[in-house]
């Protein structure tokens, strides 16, 4: 470590050494502790780091899942507080380079306001995404009042440490909680876990939880989304999720590899979660499937092997499975929508959270009659 970076993170330790630190008329927190509260992070009141998998999992996970899941995608912090000014500090780990993706979707964090679907973006995080550690500014008002903050950890970057700074003679609330709290886990590939997002607001799931008024759970993981029963068994062991997505086809390496792990991934989530719906989104569409006719050929293989896999498995009396055909959800603008024809951009992420949400809410109504 070069003596810039080793001199930085001495100084965040020094600085952050526990919750309720004052420094320069602020006041830093934990937002671990209450009255704080965390989501996308289903294991962390038993292994307190900001991780997506279970740090000590019952057997060894795929060495790739395990370091992406230190990555904290679809992680949030939620509060309320009357302070004009809302400081984040930040100390990372874990560093990745998404390709074609911006450093504050990558390492910054986002700031919106308001309550469950009312949120408006209101700030995110300015770094050099070389440095280990950061303290950014977010939000600044003249006028003191109650607000409610959502602030999302970045995309593709581990989080060791982070800190909520708030004018020390602020008030600071529990915040107001979803309507539902049972969470919506997604488990895929790069796209799901945000790559190519700006930052971190537009990754698909973030939407969906803004516009569902609820805690998405993102396990997506970048190139590593390939369906192991080792990584089902541990999604199955999430208690009481409202709804479990599965959208890995592009991870797949094959229709052979997809018909091998799917019918297993979907039964070892049925055995723990009888009543819980799934849902199987395919791929979206590449404009590689224009002028390619080969890729096309096979993708839309994979496409007509998941579609008729979930009816075959409704037929047999699986009610609760749904299959929703991602081809579709870029609609006419699919060329337009990604970075690279592959990982999508802002306007990408908004149409498949667009498409998904009426689709997602939908399958949750049909559950609960």
């Amino acid at each position: 470590m070069n003596e810039k970076k080793s001199s930085t993170l001495e100084q965040f330790d020094r600085n952050m050494r526990m919750s309720g630190t004052r420094e320069e008329g602020l006041c830093w927190f934990d937002p671990r502790e209450a009255p704080f509260r965390l989501g996308g992070f289903p294991w962390i009141s038993r292994d307190g780091v900001y991780r997506r998998m279970p740090l000590h999992p019952a057997e060894p996970l795929p060495q790739a899942v395990d370091w992406l899941a230190n990555h904290t995608a679809g992680g949030h912090i939620r509060f309320r507080t009357d302070s004009r000014e809302v400081h984040i500090r930040v100390k990372l780990k874990d560093r990745a380079n998404m390709y074609h993706m911006a450093p504050t979707g990558q390492c910054g964090f986002d700031c919106y306001i308001g309550g469950p679907g009312e949120e408006k973006f209101a700030g995110t995080a300015t770094l050099r995404p070389e440095e280990p550690a950061y303290t950014v500014r977010l939000t600044a008002f003249k006028e003191r009042e109650i607000r409610s903050y959502t602030l999302y950890f970045p995309l593709y970057q581990g989080v060791e440490e982070v800190y909520v700074g708030l004018e020390e003679e602020a008030e600071l609330l529990t915040p107001v909680p979803f309507p539902e709290e049972r969470p919506v886990v997604l488990y895929g590939t790069s796209i799901t876990q945000g790559g190519c997002a700006s930052r971190p607001g537009m990754a698909y799931p973030n939407i969906l939880s803004r516009g569902m008024k609820r805690e998405m759970v993102n396990l997506g993981f970048s190139g590593s989304g390939k369906g192991e029963p080792e990584v089902a068994r541990v999604i199955a062991s999430l208690p009481d999720p409202a709804c479990l997505v599965l959208d890995y086809e592009a991870n797949c390496d094959g229709l052979e590899r997809l018909q091998v792990t799917m019918p297993a991934f979907i039964r070892i989530l049925r055995e723990s979660h009888p009543l819980v719906p799934i849902a199987v989104i395919t791929r979206i569409r590449p404009p590689k499937a224009d002028w390619d006719g080969e890729f096309r050929e096979a993708m839309l293989a994979r496409r007509v092997y998941q579609l008729e896999l979930v009816e075959t498995l409704r037929q047999e009396g699986d009610r609760l499975l749904f299959g929703i055909d991602g081809y579709t959800l870029l609609g006419d603008q699919y060329a337009e929508s990604t970075v690279d024809g592959t990982h999508p951009t802002d306007l990408g992420f908004s149409l498949i959270a667009a498409a998904l949400l009426p689709q997602l809410s939908r399958l949750l109504e049909t559950a609960a009659q």
